[in-house]
C-alpha cells in the first residue's frame, strides 16, 4: 500500500491524503508515564514513511514540547524537503507569564523560533492557531502571522478548532483581503460521522472562501473504531470506562444508530469500523486529509488502510442519515 497525495486546499502544495497526529507523542498520563516515547515516536513514524505518508501533524503543547523534538531528531535523519509539517500555537508554554499564551505578537514570535528549533527545520508548512484567542485584536494576530509567511519562516497559514464559529474564520479572512496579508488556507476541525456539527454554515463558509478542512478525532475519540457495543460494559481499558465527559458525548442512542450503520457497511465491504469511517470522511469532496493518531504500528496501519476502500454513494448516505 502506498498513500496518494491530495492538493492542501487552493495551494500549489500536496500532501498525502491521511495525515499523521502526533499530540500523544511526549504525553504523561495521570501516573506521570510518558505514553509514546521517543523510540516508539519514531517507529511509529517509520511504519508512517514506509506506507508513503509525508503530512505530519504537530503542536507546541504536544508533550510541553517533547512531541516537536521528537519529530525533529527524526527528521534530522532525512530530507526536510520530502516532508509538509504542521504545528500549532495558542496555549500556554510558561504558565507564570501573562505573555505566554494566546496570539499576541510577543507570544507568536517567541513560539515560531522555538517551535523551529524543535523540529530542526527552518520553516513550517503550515502554522494554525490552535484557538481563536478574544484578547489580541485580530489585525494585530494577522499582520503578526503575515510576517511570518512575508519572511519565510511559514509556508501557509490555517486555524484548528474554530468549530462552528465560522464567521471567526471570516473575520480573519476578511482582514487579510482588505490589508493584502495571508489567509487562512485550511481549518482543522474536529469532523467525523457522529460530530457533524461544521456542517451547514462553516462547511458552506470553506466552499465560499475556497478552504481546505483537515479533519482532527475522525474517529471519535475510539467511538468509531467499534470497541464499542449498545448496551454492554465499556470495555475496561479505553475512554469509555474512565472519562464520563466521554461517555456522556459519545455512549448515546443517537451515536450507536451511527456505528451500527458504520458496522453494516464495513460487513459489506470487508473492512473495519475505523477504516470505513475514515473512507467516509475521503469521500467528502472537501475534506483533504483526517489526522489519524495512533499508538501502536498495527494501529496505524490499519487506518492508513482506508485509503484502499471506496464507498458507493449509497453506503456514504446510509452512515450521513443514520444520526
Amino acid at each position: 500500500m502506498e498513500l496518494g497525495t491530495v492538493p492542501l486546499g487552493r495551494t500549489g502544495t500536496r500532501v498525502s491524503e491521511i495525515a499523521f497526529g502526533t499530540w500523544r507523542f511526549g504525553r504523561t498520563d495521570d501516573t506521570g508515564a510518558i505514553e509514546i516515547d521517543r523510540d516508539q515516536a519514531h517507529r511509529l513514524l517509520d511504519a508512517y514513511e514506509a506506507a508513503g505518508g509525508r503530512f505530519i501533524d504537530t503542536a507546541d503543547m504536544y508533550g510541553d514540547g517533547r512531541a516537536e523534538a521528537y519529530i525533529g531528531d527524526w527528521l534530522a535523519e532525512r530530507d526536510r524537503e520530502d516532508f509538509v509539517v504542521a504545528s500549532k500555537i495558542y496555549w500556554p508554554t510558561r504558565e507564570d507569564d501573562p505573555n505566554g499564551r494566546g496570539l499576541g505578537r510577543k507570544h507568536l514570535r517567541r513560539q515560531i523560533d522555538r517551535i523551529r528549533d524543535r523540529l530542526g527545520t527552518d520553516y513550517l508548512d503550515v502554522l494554525y492557531i490552535h484557538r481563536w484567542d478574544d484578547t489580541t485584536p485580530a489585525p494585530e494576530f494577522m499582520r503578526t502571522l503575515n510576517d511570518f509567511v512575508r519572511r519565510g519562516a511559514v509556508n501557509y497559514l490555517g486555524a484548528s478548532t474554530l468549530e462552528p464559529n465560522a464567521w471567526k474564520v471570516v473575520k480573519a479572512n476578511e482582514i487579510a483581503r482588505r490589508e493584502g496579508y495571508e489567509p487562512f488556507k485550511v481549518v482543522q476541525p474536529r469532523y467525523n460521522a457522529v460530530n457533524r456539527e461544521i456542517e451547514g454554515t462553516y462547511l458552506d463558509m470553506c466552499r465560499d472562501y475556497d478552504i481546505g478542512i483537515i479533519p482532527w478525532s475522525p474517529l471519535a475519540g475510539g467511538f468509531l473504531s467499534g470497541k464499542y457495543t449498545r448496551g454492554e460494559a465499556p470495555p475496561p481499558d479505553s475512554r469509555g470506562a474512565t472519562d464520563e465527559q466521554f461517555v456522556d458525548s459519545y455512549l448515546t442512542a443517537e451515536n450507536f444508530d451511527v456505528l451500527e450503520e458504520v458496522e453494516a457497511v464495513a460487513a459489506e465491504v470487508e473492512a473495519s469500523p475505523a477504516q470505513v469511517s475514515l473512507a467516509w470522511l475521503l469521500a467528502h469532496d472537501q475534506v483533504i486529509a483526517p489526522i489519524v493518531g495512533a499508538t501502536s504500528i498495527d494501529q496505524l496501519e490499519e487506518d492508513l488502510a482506508s485509503t484502499q476502500i471506496s464507498l458507493s454513494a449509497r453506503q456514504v448516505e446510509r452512515i450521513a442519515t443514520a444520526k
